[in-house]
């Protein structure tokens, strides 16, 4: 069997692979820990119905209900993804700048050194961009979710 057609057909089911199975593994994943969470709810509230009769459903769901994540942390989250994968992208460009330097690399591999780097800060710095947006604009709804938390506490 010819080596070179064996190679290209086994990098084709990887390709399979990483294309089709792995979504549909991580959909199917999630999926299953969405079911298994409102089991675990489930089974906890009929427990708690059954040794006492006059519990409040309502309240016990509140309180076993899953913390929506605040304005502050998803901005926070947003300003830390944009700091790392912008560093991730100058480092991609710094390496191709020692590439160069050290000479060696084809023109077309540093061609795409440098637009892989820039693409990938682009990426970061509209994260940063994002964070710096939204922050400007959801001040007020920052502040109304920090009083409403310690008016809870």
């Amino acid at each position: 069997m010819n080596y070179v057609v064996l190679m290209e057909s086994i990098v084709k089911i990887i390709f399979i692979i990483a294309i089709v199975v792995l979504p549909v593994l991580i959909v199917w994943l999630n999926n299953r820990k969405k079911i298994n969470e409102a089991n675990q709810r489930t089974q906890i509230v009929l427990s708690a119905i059954e040794k006492n009769k006059e519990t409040d459903v309502e309240d016990l769901l509140k309180k076993m209900a899953p913390q929506k994540k605040l304005l502050k942390e998803k901005l926070l989250n947003k300003l830390l993804w944009g700091g790392i994968i912008s560093l991730v992208g100058l480092s991609c460009m710094a390496i191709g700048l020692f590439l160069d330097f050290k000479g060696g690399t084809s023109t077309k591999d540093l061609a795409m050194q440098y637009w892989l780097g820039g693409s990938i800060f682009a990426i970061g710095i509209a994260f940063l961009v994002n964070y710096a947006v939204g922050k400007k604009f959801l001040a007020k709804e920052i502040e109304a979710e920090q009083n409403q938390l310690l008016k809870q506490v």
